[in-house]
This record gives structure tokens, sequence and C-alpha cells, in this order.
């Protein structure tokens, strides 16, 4: 068990240490808060449009974080011959390829809660046509992350550590910081006299596109068994939009009896089970945490099944 949380432990923090991983987390959320500052003519949805449109960010995010952190993660360690270091200690194969699924999962997540922060406060500055750009919550938002990466160099410059890994932590805490700032000293008119209030129905839909990210991490983590990056991103895009169509692809076909549809529609991960953004609307709350129970349970099963394929890859890999 000691050697299994070492391994994650190594495997997180070399993910965190990845510049792409700070540049993904920061920019995602500049963008997202970006999304919240031009005016729309959306015909009364423009909050709708705002939450969406910081969703879909968030999640296409989380594809690139994924695949990319899970080459960093397996496939150049076994083309650099460090797995195979790792792997002449007393370590089995499958050990090793949990433990990594584990320190994947734990930067994922970490990702999607600096995001999810981002979309609230998103949420919070989004208006109407009737409402204006809320100037003081992106002030107080800029200036934390500011204020993160301004840590990390102090840190780095007087204590020597690592400058990636401490943005990373010192920016998703001074976002948090911030969000809470804005929702209790801050206020912004949405639409003709009607102000924002924090929208808890983003938690749940976040929630729901970190299972998604855990499924296409277990994926990519199976792929980089034998591929490297580029073919690995390649694979996993494609799953990735053949499952945004599987309803209409293989779900209409399987209803009507095929069997190769019926496979199919099992075997390729439905993402729209995970995508209940278009239900987000100002002032309610359609999510019901039963559901996301009942995705959790979907989840742990498919990523055990990629992983058992994964593992199978691995198994007879040759690391030499």
């Amino acid at each position: 068990m000691r050697q299994f949380w070492n391994i994650t432990v190594n495997a997180f923090m070399e993910l965190v240490r990845q510049p792409i991983f700070l540049l993904l987390l920061t920019g995602s959320m500049l963008f997202e808060i970006f999304l919240a500052v031009p005016y729309y003519f959306a015909f009364g949805d423009e909050i709708k449009l705002v939450k969406t449109s910081a969703l879909a960010v968030m999640l296409l995010t989380g594809l690139f974080g994924a695949v990319l952190s899970a080459s960093a993660s397996l496939a150049r360690e076994i083309r650099t011959g460090t797995a195979l270091t790792v792997l002449s200690k007393p370590v089995g194969r499958l050990q090793f390829l949990l433990a990594k699924f584990a320190g994947l999962a734990a930067a994922l997540t970490v990702l999607a809660y600096a995001n999810m922060v981002a979309v609230m406060v998103a949420g919070w500055m989004a208006f109407d046509a009737y409402g204006k750009t809320d100037l003081p919550a992106i002030g107080i938002f800029a200036g934390a992350i500011a204020a993160g990466y301004l840590l990390a160099g102090f840190s780095n410059f007087f204590l020597r550590r690592t400058f990636v890994s401490d943005a990373v932590f010192a920016t998703v805490a001074m976002v948090t910081l911030a969000a809470f700032v804005i929702f209790q000293f801050t206020q912004q008119e949405q639409s003709l006299g009607t102000t924002a209030a924090v929208d808890w129905g983003i938690v749940p839909a976040a929630i729901l596109i970190l299972f998604a990210l855990w499924v296409l991490a277990a994926l990519a983590l199976a792929c980089s068994t034998r591929f490297d990056t580029i073919p690995t991103l390649a694979i996993c895009s494609a799953i990735f939009l053949l499952g945004l169509m599987s309803d209409y692809f293989f779900g209409r076909p399987a209803g009507e009896g095929k069997w190769w549809a019926s496979a199919l529609y099992s075997i390729i991960p439905n993402w729209q089970i995970f995508w209940l953004a278009d239900a987000l609307e100002a002032g309610k709350n359609t999510f019901q945490w039963e559901y996301v129970g009942k995705a959790f349970v979907y989840v742990a099963a498919y990523a055990g099944a990629a992983l058992a394929v994964g593992a199978a890859l691995f198994e007879d890999r040759e690391l030499n």
C-alpha cells in the first residue's frame, strides 16, 4: 500500500509541475471569466449562454489535460525507461497502472475545481441586455491569479521551491478566496431589477464533467500503454466525438434491435450522460444528487473496464 501511495503522490506532483498544466488551468479560468464580459443579444438567455459556454470550456480543457497528462505520466516514462526502473522494485504492473490513474485523477480534480470556481464567478458576472459588465469582479479575480503567481515567484526565489507546482496551488487557493470575496462583498445587476445570486446548480454539473474527465483519463491511460501523445490524442478525440453523437448513430439502431448498434452503444461512452449544462437556468436548480450518484457508478464501471484493458495491454509491453 505504501508503494501505491508513493507512486500516486509522485504522479500527481509530476503532473502539476508540468508547465502545460499551469497554462491550461490559468488560460481556461481567464477565458471563462472573459465569456461574461461582452454584451450578448440572446433574447433573454444571455446568462444561460455564459454558463453553458464556460462549462464547455471546462470540458474541452479537461479533454486536453487528461490526454496530455496521461501521456506525460505513462507514455513518456515508458519511452525514457523510468517505468522499467520503478517496476524493477517490488511493484506490479497493475499496481503501477492504478497508482498512475489515481495521480492523474487527482490532478484532473484540481483542474476541474479551479474551473468550477471560475464558472461560478462567470455565472455571477453574467448579465442580459439591461445589465453591465462587472468590473470589480474582474479586478478581484485577475488580482487573485496575479497574487498566486507572485506567491509562487516568492517561494521559488527565496525558498528554492518549484515555481509551477507552487503557482498551481497558490492560484487555486487565491481564486477560491476571490470567489468568496466576490460573492459576499460585490453586487451585480444581471437584469432589470434583478441582482446576481450564486448558482449552486453549477456544482453538480461540474462534478458530472469531472466524471467524464475520469473516464477519458482511463481511456487515455490505456492508450498510453501502447501509443505516444499524438496517437493517444487522436484516438481519444475520435472516441469523444463519437460519444457525443452516440445517441444518434447507435442509440436509435439499438432501440430497433440491431446487435452491432447495441454493442457499440455499450462500448463507446455516452458523454451526454455527463452534459446537463443545458438544464441550467438562472435561479433554478434542476439537478438531483441521486443522478450524480448513479453517474458515479457508471464511471466506476467504465473506468474499471478501461483500466482492465490497459492492464492487459501493459502486461506484455516490452519496456527495454
